[in-house]
């Protein structure tokens, strides 16, 4: 990969302009030893027809794993033609999609909206789905004067800093991931019951590898329900070690992401874009805004298998 490294020693959070072929103007500002960068001096419209821009985006991507801009004068269409060139755009079975623009998800809480309790939680997009996602492209068109900030964490670091005896007690292990328990939960029982047949419950890796980076992820989150491999002679001895044993252990693994360290807090503002892999992160959408308006526009991407 290309160095993309700020100069040795270089203090966390300092501004320092890339040098480049064709993008020497771009500064990045890193926001967080752990995780997050800034970048100035760029449209990321641009992008779109500029390669060596695009080029030079997402491997800041992969190396920060969530950046920000601000002040992009961004249409819709420009929207999903940026975020097209990560990947084909998905549809979310229920958010649903611009139906002038199909891949974007317009997110809008206003003062008569439903209550709804699903992005403030820590969570990885779509991992209910076989091909979770591989990342997306969120844009604030309109943000409360205060309160309303995004998370996100480094489930590279969160992986790369648990004890030694847990990741020897996680290799190997798989877990289902379900939108039936998240979403579906509050449907109605025939629509929930039809959600899950659409969309059966997906198992993936508890520690999945980053197919670009090869670096391990710690793979489980709020759409995580149950282990499927846990239940064997090395871990019970008798059936009541099952329960406590395997739910205790999830539990403590989808803690991780909790940790202050692995994390970054943006604060929106109208005409600011957040880019982030969905493979190595989670966020947290914050619900702290209330009578506030929060008006946001997401293009997701469609990812790969986890291995």
């Amino acid at each position: 990969m290309t160095d993309i490294l700020s100069p040795s020693g270089q203090a966390p959070g300092r501004a320092w302009a890339r040098q480049g072929a064709r993008c020497a103007s771009i500064e990045v500002e890193r926001l967080t030893c752990a995780i997050g960068a800034e970048l100035r001096g760029v449209n990321i419209a641009d992008a779109v027809r500029d390669d060596d821009l695009f080029a030079e985006i997402k491997s800041l991507l992969l190396e920060h794993r969530v950046l920000f801009l601000r002040d992009q004068d961004l249409s819709r269409a420009e929207h999903v033609a940026f975020a097209s060139r990560f990947g084909a755009l998905e549809d979310h079975p229920v958010a649903g999609s611009d139906p002038d623009h199909p891949g974007l998800v317009r997110i809008y809480k206003e003062l008569d909206s439903a209550p709804e309790h699903y992005e403030n939680a820590l969570h990885t997009d779509g991992t209910w789905r076989v091909n979770p996602s591989m990342g997306a492209v969120l844009h604030c068109v309109e943000s409360p004067p205060v309160g309303g900030d995004t998370i996100w964490v480094n489930m590279v670091a969160a992986y790369d800093r648990l004890p030694a005896h847990v990741k020897a007690q996680i290799e190997g292990l798989r877990a289902r991931h379900s939108i039936e328990a998240s979403f579906g939960a509050v449907m109605p029982e025939e629509k929930r019951i039809a959600l899950h047949e659409q969309y059966p419950d997906a198992e993936h890796p508890v520690v999945r590898t980053h197919p670009e980076t090869g670096e391990k992820i710690l793979f489980v989150n709020a759409f995580t329900t149950h282990f499927t491999n846990f239940h064997t002679p090395a871990n019970v001895r008798f059936g009541q070690d099952y329960a406590p044993g395997a739910s205790h252990l999830l539990s403590y693994l989808i803690s991780q992401a909790a940790v202050p360290e692995y994390q970054v807090r943006w604060r929106w503002t109208p005409g600011s874009v957040a880019i982030w892999d969905n493979r190595s992160t989670q966020h947290y959408a914050v619900q702290d805004y209330w009578p506030g308006v929060r008006k946001m526009e997401r293009a997701g991407i469609v990812g790969d298998r986890p291995f």
